[in-house]
């Protein structure tokens, strides 16, 4: 697991570092949302939650590899639903704030509603990723007790909770670049959680088809490539 999130680690720097140099340029923002992935995770944390900066999150070092300025918006816990409505199902990020635990970012609206406020207010964002889908498969393995065709029907409902809010997101006139960040397995010779990843993964590339590009996995060649040559093939 942990090679696998060194390896992830690795692909992003890469894949941002790849895309920016290519558009130019002076140090641009870069807004981050999404889960616990984006936010920053820590087994077993406790204390560690009353300073959001014990945490940090893939964004944190993709911002030092390719020269950005990071607004780190994500929340433990969100869903797509709740990224979008305060009275959608969530799962904790609710109530990590209702406890008083920080965010990386301040704000008291959803978390949707903060990126439009944000990207309309600084016009020259560069990139903005979004990490979000986990918190929703881990509720739908539940309601579902692990049924594939279950869970593949419910991952219907996350692919048109991401096209909104990707639409939401143009739709504030951003034009720079828009990355859905997927998900990886924290066990590739586990076939029933990589199947299951797989599927979410299948969703999210669904939704980011039209007004957003998708962070390669460990299924396709740049990654796979990527894992010889920093010698961790058994990450994937």
């Amino acid at each position: 697991m942990h090679r696998a999130r060194i390896l992830f680690l690795l692909l992003v720097v890469a894949t941002l570092s790849a895309l920016l140099s290519a558009q130019g340029a002076s140090p641009p923002r870069y807004l981050a949302l999404g889960d616990s992935v984006t936010f920053g995770f820590l087994n077993n944390a406790g204390f560690e939650y009353v300073n959001a900066a014990n945490f940090i999150g893939f964004p944190t070092y993709a911002g030092l590899g390719a020269n950005m300025n990071v607004v780190n918006a994500a929340c433990p816990g969100e869903t797509t639903a709740s990224f979008i409505s305060s009275a959608g199902i969530d799962n904790g990020c609710r109530e990590f704030r209702t406890l008083g635990a920080q965010l990386h970012v301040s704000y008291s609206s959803t978390q949707l509603d903060f990126a439009l406020a944000f990207l309309k207010s600084h016009p020259q964002t560069r990139l903005v990723t979004v990490g979000l889908g986990a918190d929703d498969l881990f509720l739908l393995n539940i309601a579902c007790s692990g049924d594939l065709t279950c869970i593949q029907t419910g991952l219907a409902t996350v692919t048109a909770n991401m096209e909104t809010i990707l639409s939401d997101l143009r739709g504030t006139g951003f034009t720079g670049t828009i990355i859905v960040v997927n998900y990886y397995s924290t066990d590739y010779s586990n076939p029933i959680q990589t199947g299951i990843i797989t599927l979410l993964n299948q969703a999210l590339a669904a939704a980011a088809a039209q007004q957003a590009q998708l962070l390669p996995t460990c299924s396709e060649p740049f990654n796979l490539r990527l894992a010889e040559e920093t010698h961790a093939p058994s990450a994937c």
